[in-house]
C-alpha cells in the first residue's frame, strides 16, 4: 500500500514539476517530501490503523535525556561516519561487473551534482532557508516513512526488533541510489530505528535526522564564506594518505560504547508491540 501511494505521489509531483518548470530546487524538494514520502506514509498508516499517530509514535513528545544522546552521538560518531564514507567510496567491483559499477557511478556523480547545487549557500536567508528544507523536512518527511510506516508496520510482523531495525535500514539506504555511501548511510538508519525502538517517539529520530543533515548544511555555508577550510566537515577523521585513522578508531569505539550504553539503558523498558 505505501509503494502504491508512493507511485501514485511520484506521478502528481511530476504533473506538478512540469506544470511549473520554474521551481526553485528547494520547492521541488519540499514537494518530493510530501507528496512522495509524508502523504504516502500517513495515508496507509490510516488505512490500516484507527490510531496512526498514536501507532507511528508521533503522540509523544522526547525527553531532554533523549536529545542529550542524540546530540553527544552525533558530535562523536563524526569522524567515524567521514571514514566510512571515505573507505566505501573506494569500493571497486570485479571487471566483469563493469557496467554495473559505471552505472553506479554515474548515479553517485548525478547526486553529488544536486548536492552541490543544493549547498551553494551565501547568505543567512539561504542557510535558514536550507535548514528548513535540507535539514528539517528531509528529516521529517523520511523518518515519518522508514521508521514510522515502515518499522512500526514491521514490528507488528512476525519480523522481530533487530530484524525490522537492520531491513529498513537497508531499505532507506538503498533508496537513496547512491553506492558508495550505502554502509554508513545503512548505520545511520539503523541508528535511528533504534532510537523509535528505545524511546517509543518518532520526534527522536526526526530530530536526530535533522540535526545530521543540518550540520553538512551548516558547514557548507561556513566553507563558501571562508570561516572553515572547504570540505572541513566532510574529511573530519580521515587520514592523510599511508596513514592510520587514529581519529576515526577513537571516534568509532566510543560511538560503540554509547550505543552498547544507550541499548542497556533503554532497552528493557521500551516496547513497541
Amino acid at each position: 500500500m505505501v509503494l502504491c501511494l508512493m507511485g501514485a505521489g511520484m506521478i502528481a509531483a511530476s504533473l506538478m514539476i512540469e506544470l511549473l518548470p520554474d521551481m526553485h530546487m528547494l520547492a521541488m524538494l519540499s514537494l518530493q517530501d510530501i507528496l512522495v514520502f509524508m502523504a504516502p506514509a500517513i495515508a496507509a498508516m490510516a488505512i490500516f490503523y484507527h490510531r496512526p499517530l498514536n501507532v507511528m509514535c508521533l503522540d509523544r513528545a522526547p525527553r531532554w535525556k533523549d536529545l542529550l544522546l542524540i546530540a553527544v552521538m552525533c558530535v562523536i560518531s563524526l569522524p567515524a561516519m567521514n571514514w566510512l564514507v571515505d573507505v566505501n567510496e573506494s569500493m571497486t567491483l570485479p571487471s566483469w561487473m563493469s557496467g554495473i559499477e559505471q552505472w553506479m557511478r554515474a548515479s553517485e556523480d548525478n547526486a553529488a551534482d544536486i548536492t552541490k547545487q543544493l549547498l551553494d549557500i551565501h547568505s543567512i536567508a539561504q542557510l535558514i532557508t536550507c535548514l528548513l528544507v535540507v535539514g528539517f523536512m528531509a528529516g521529517l518527511s523520511e523518518e515519518i516513512l522508514f521508521r514510522g510506516a515502515m518499522l512500526r508496520t514491521m514490528q507488528d510482523s512476525r519480523l522481530g526488533t533487530h530484524a525490522a531495525v537492520w531491513l529498513v535500514a537497508v531499505i532507506f539506504s538503498a533508496i537513496h541510489l547512491e553506492f558508495y555511501g550505502f554502509v554508513p548511510r545503512m548505520l545511520l538508519g539503523a541508528w535511528l530505528g533504534y532510537l523509535l525502538v528505545w524511546t517509543r517517539s518518532l520526534w527522536v529520530p526526526i530530530i536526530a535526522h535533522t540535526l545530521n543533515n543540518s550540520i553538512v548544511v551548516v558547514f557548507s555555508y561556513l566553507e563558501k564564506n571562508g570561516v572553515v577550510p572547504e570540505h572541513y566537515g566532510d574529511h573530519l577523521g580521515i587520514p592523510a594518505q599511508g596513514a592510520f585513522p587514529w581519529l576515526a578508531m577513537l571516534s568509532l569505539i566510543m560511538s560503540i560504547v554509547i550505543v552498547v550504553c544507550a541499548h542497556r539503558r533503554y532497552y528493557c523498558k521500551s516496547s513497541l508491540h
